[in-house]
């Protein structure tokens, strides 16, 4: 294969990663003010969460893979992975606003409504976005290529961040003017309509360039046996789930450790005093660690061709787990070092969230390479299924926590909620993250490996006449 026909035009680079500025529209908002809404906002239990995420876990293991059997079955004049993009993005924008209406029901009303809400979200977010990180895996087949792609997707999924981060408690303020359930309606329904626009520009700029090696439909128990010999993704899959354990618990818990811990602030400076609401703080520290992130996210290629992948993800994760742990030990007042030890922890996520996605990738190539069948579709699928249980054992978990401290919404908190506010931003969530570093100490796939696998797969490909 020419190494012209190998890589992608800007255009192309940027039109396939807007589609993970339309998840993150809402999957930010889940991780970052879900559970927060439910409590505060519509008024449901922290207990009654944790279970509406726990049972939900039950839909998401069947269909993410039977949606990756699908995806990779697919074939149409438009590609296997790319109609769902077109087809799925109303879809899912109607069911995310729905999340955030706010009927007024009996408590156990409200609790069905929010289950039944959130699990057709979970359905479309699966339909939608297993056939778009399958996608990455077609559009070259080059690692290198794609693991530039990926920096470049996660860019794109920190200004998804950044919208969430610095708007929607703003929009929420002033579509609502004192009425949270209000203005949270009128917020996500903007997200809502510009997350379906930009996965229809990310169809519109995309193309599927790799072809499997056999056009034969791989038996569904062959393809199931093929993933579980795959080493190299239940490493990184299941270092996923610790890794989504440790920033759902960690980025949920902000908002509550503003609004009860830290709380509003008057700061002195030059002989002034200023004041800062919970909100204006959570706000900004939110937004000063998507800006870091990103810088994190693009140096990310540089940093992996130097130390490998795998040593790039568990190094970076490490200290972003070990500065979590240390917000244990400040106090209220502390701002400085907050945003300090911030700066710290959103930096090191950026390559963890770049590579974890282009080393899915690698593996779907690597179980190619071992078996001469190709299953991008069901990887990807059982990628993101363990991205959702990192995510829905991490809300479980941080809802759990705070209904075992005591936490009550809208009022002041006893000593031990407190405690448990600032665990729930500490200690838990750096656990789960040094968790997920053991796993991948054992991740097989050598920037060496890689290379000659992908020499391999183009040679294998040119001799079948699919080059």
């Amino acid at each position: 294969m020419e190494e012209i026909s190998r890589k992608l035009k800007l255009k192309e680079k940027i039109g396939y990663s807007v589609g993970d500025t339309a998840s993150n529209l809402f999957f930010q908002t889940f991780i970052l003010f879900l559970t927060f809404f439910y409590t505060d906002v519509f008024g449901i239990s922290a207990a009654a969460i944790a279970t509406i995420f726990l049972v939900g876990r039950i839909f998401d293991a069947v269909n993410d893979p039977i949606m990756g059997l699908i995806a990779d079955r697919t074939n149409t004049r438009l590609g296997k992975f790319r109609p769902y993009l077109l087809y799925a993005a109303v879809p899912f924008g109607i069911f995310g606003f729905l999340m955030f209406i706010t009927p007024d029901l009996s408590t156990s009303g409200k609790v069905i409504y929010a289950f039944i809400t959130y699990n057709l979200m979970m359905i479309m977010y699966t339909v939608i976005n297993v056939p778009y990180s399958a996608l990455m895996g077609v559009i070259t087949p080059s690692p290198e290529e794609r693991t530039i792609v990926s920096s470049f997707r996660f860019v794109a999924a920190f200004v998804g961040q950044f919208i969430v981060s610095v708007c929607i408690l703003w929009m929420v303020k002033v579509f609502g003017k004192g009425n949270d359930a209000i203005g949270w309606q009128w917020a996500m329904g903007i997200l809502a309509i510009l997350a379906v626009v930009l996965f229809w520009t990310t169809f519109a700029t995309t193309k599927e360039r790799v072809r499997p090696l056999s056009e034969k439909r791989n038996p569904l128990k062959q393809d199931l046996i093929d993933l579980s010999k795959n080493n190299a993704w239940l490493l990184i899959g299941t270092a996923t789930i610790f890794q989504l354990i440790y920033i759902v618990i960690r980025n949920g818990s902000i908002v509550y450790y503003f609004k009860y811990f830290v709380q509003d602030q008057q700061i002195l400076f030059m002989g002034k005093t200023f004041g800062f609401s919970y909100g204006g703080l959570t706000s900004t520290f939110l937004l000063v660690g998507t800006i870091v992130t990103i810088i994190g996210s693009i140096l990310t290629n540089r940093l992996s061709k130097i130390i490998g992948k795998a040593r790039c993800y568990w190094g970076c994760l490490g200290i972003a787990a070990i500065a979590t742990a240390l917000f244990y030990i400040l106090r209220p007042q502390d701002l400085i070092l907050m945003f300090i030890l911030q700066l710290i922890v959103s930096f090191a996520v950026g390559p963890v969230s770049v590579l974890q996605w282009a080393m899915y990738t690698d593996c779907a190539d690597y179980s190619e390479w071992k078996t001469g069948r190709r299953a991008t579709g069901l990887i990807m699928s059982a990628s993101l299924f363990a991205l959702k249980l990192g995510i829905a054992l991490g809300g479980t978990i941080l809802a759990w926590l705070l209904a075992a401290y005591g936490f009550v919404p809208n009022v002041a908190q006893t000593e031990t909620g407190l405690l448990g506010i600032k665990m729930v931003m500490s200690i838990y969530p750096a656990i789960a993250g040094l968790i997920g570093i053991g796993f991948m100490f054992f991740y097989p796939l050598t920037n060496k490996k890689l290379g000659e696998i992908e020499e391999d797969l183009i040679l294998r490909r040119k001799e079948a006449g699919l080059d």
